[in-house]
């Protein structure tokens, strides 16, 4: 754990407002596209990152950090977004629309234009990977998180995690590499 997670997290259990928005700043854009690229789905996304804050900022005056804040955030957005999936499994529902409005606000439009194309691409092809499969890459690309984490988290030997993001990793190249070609 930094340094500076623990002091933003005794700001936090202080009623440091600034110190949240420190947190969702820092923060918001990593876990919107793990969101994203859970989901397939950017009004979703966006949905699930302010629940999860809202939910967190709820908390903040007795939240204990034990280990990663990103790593925290980012596996109660990928519980909330597997929750929504199996949620829209159980009413057999599917909304794939595409994520590119998540555009970062520091980028100028022409060159988000090149992006959004690449990533609907990315996107797609993660949309195909098995659910296991999408989520360890999604959390450790994403979320920033190690496999040891992801081990625990997804309650499976790290060797399994590890095996997970190979494979996928694997498909998303098989993928992408089929689409170039044609």
């Amino acid at each position: 754990m930094k340094w500076e997670e623990r002091l933003l997290v005794r700001r936090l259990n202080r009623g440091d407002a600034t110190a949240l928005s420190e947190v969702y700043e820092r923060c918001r854009d990593d876990l919107l596209r793990l969101a994203g690229a859970m989901l397939h789905d950017g009004p979703a996304a966006e949905d699930i990152v302010q629940d999860v804050f809202v939910a967190f900022a709820g908390s903040a005056r007795t939240f204990r950090l034990t280990g990663s804040l990103k790593g925290y955030l980012a596996t109660c957005v990928a519980n909330a977004a597997r929750n929504r999936l199996k949620a829209a499994a159980r009413r057999k529902t599917t909304d794939l629309d595409a994520v590119t409005n998540l555009a970062s606000p520091g980028e100028p439009p022409d060159t988000w234009m090149v992006f959004s194309e690449q990533f609907e691409r990315v996107a797609d092809a993660m949309a195909d990977l098995p659910a296991e499969q999408r989520e360890v890459i999604a959390l450790h690309v994403y979320g920033d998180m190690a496999f040891r984490e992801i081990a625990q988290w997804q309650q499976a030997s790290i060797k399994t995690v590890q095996s997970r993001y190979r494979y996928g990793l694997d498909k998303l190249r098989s993928a992408l590499n089929d689409e170039v070609a044609r």
